[in-house]
């Protein structure tokens, strides 16, 4: 069954900013409170422009995604971060399909493609290429580009690195490129098989974001939330709902040297920080401006957190806007 079959829910409630709750019996959409806010028009009108869906075989994966706009156009490829999905571009993508062929897409494990036995960055990256490809982002002559957010971010990084020279450019969105002295890595989880709640509400309740943080724009947060979930078993046979994303994805898996990817990219590109970041905070950026030679952009993004599309949707659509516009009518300066 498809996550847009899903039952309906009443919307999130709250008008003002909540600190989300990180504990074992609340998550954030459990414990706001207030009179329902109701999503603005360009939300409604964004998400009511409904993409193709289209799968595409990847190395005996079928990895989903989906896509907006004119296949006649330039590609642009939006990838999610960890433990999330294509959805969470719902509500940029119709913004630059106006002038872009669009894909959005789910890497394997998460959203609605194929879980693996084993997961690796590499194959991530050639997911990305792969559905380039199906969407015919190859055709028209100016090459896709390829934004990534979180770990959708460092997925590209290689991208760029091993396939920068089929790519117009790459942008990283608060993906940190840490230096030898900042611990990063995978998130240090204990496996195990995900809970089955016995309500779409009861499995909303759980939902966070991480790194934790403050939300204004509850209805997008309700939404990435929503589809986050799928129908599933309870033990006693009752149905319920249950996370996507395979709980075993770190299992057995390295993220790679992200510096030395960074300084191999072999295109245009650009990094996105939101200004309250804490995973990429000013100092992170200004390393990677360095490793990059100081002659690619680092935007600051203004009040918005790790989540950036979540926080300043229309900061981000604007800032994308131009920085590809700005790619389209200049000559790239830095050596690739």
């Amino acid at each position: 069954m498809s996550d847009d079959d899903l039952p309906p829910v009443p919307p999130v409630a709250g008008t003002e900013p909540k600190m989300f709750q990180v504990n074992e019996n609340q998550g954030p959409l459990a414990v706001l409170a207030g009179s329902p806010a109701p999503a603005p028009k360009w939300f409604e009108e964004s998400i009511a422009q409904t993409p193709q869906s289209r799968f595409v075989a990847v190395e005996g994966a079928r990895i989903h995604y989906r896509r907006w706009g004119d296949a006649a156009r330039p590609g642009l490829l939006l990838v999610h971060g960890n433990a999330a999905h294509a959805h969470w571009w719902d509500f940029i993508a119709p913004f630059m399909a106006r002038e872009y062929n669009v894909a959005a897409i789910d890497l394997s494990g998460m959203g609605d493609s194929d879980w693996r036995d084993e997961y690796t960055m590499e194959r991530f990256a050639r997911e990305e290429i792969a559905v380039c490809e199906d969407a015919g982002m190859f055709i028209p002559t100016e090459p896709p580009i390829i934004v990534g957010h979180s770990f959708g971010g460092f997925v590209t990084i290689l991208a760029g690195a091993l396939y920068g020279e089929r790519l117009a450019g790459t942008v990283i969105v608060d993906s940190p490129v840490n230096p030898p002295d900042r611990q990063g890595g995978p998130p240090d989880r204990v496996i195990k098989p995900h809970h089955v709640y016995p309500t779409l509400a009861a499995a909303l309740a759980r939902f966070r974001l991480m790194p934790p943080q403050s939300a204004e724009n509850l209805y997008l947060v309700d939404w990435v939330a929503r589809h986050s979930l799928k129908e599933a078993v309870q033990d006693d046979g009752q149905p319920g709902f249950t996370w996507k994303f395979d709980p075993a994805i770190w299992r057995r898996f390295s993220i790679g040297d992200t510096a030395q990817r960074l300084r191999q990219t072999r295109c245009r590109i650009a990094v996105f920080r939101g200004e309250h970041s804490v995973l990429l905070p000013p100092q992170i950026g200004e390393y990677m401006f360095n490793l990059l030679g100081r002659s690619a952009p680092v935007v600051e993004i203004p009040q918005a957190q790790h989540h950036i599309m979540l926080d300043q949707p229309l900061a981000l659509v604007a800032a994308l806007r131009a920085l590809l516009a700005d790619w389209n009518h200049s000559v790239a300066t830095r050596r690739v």
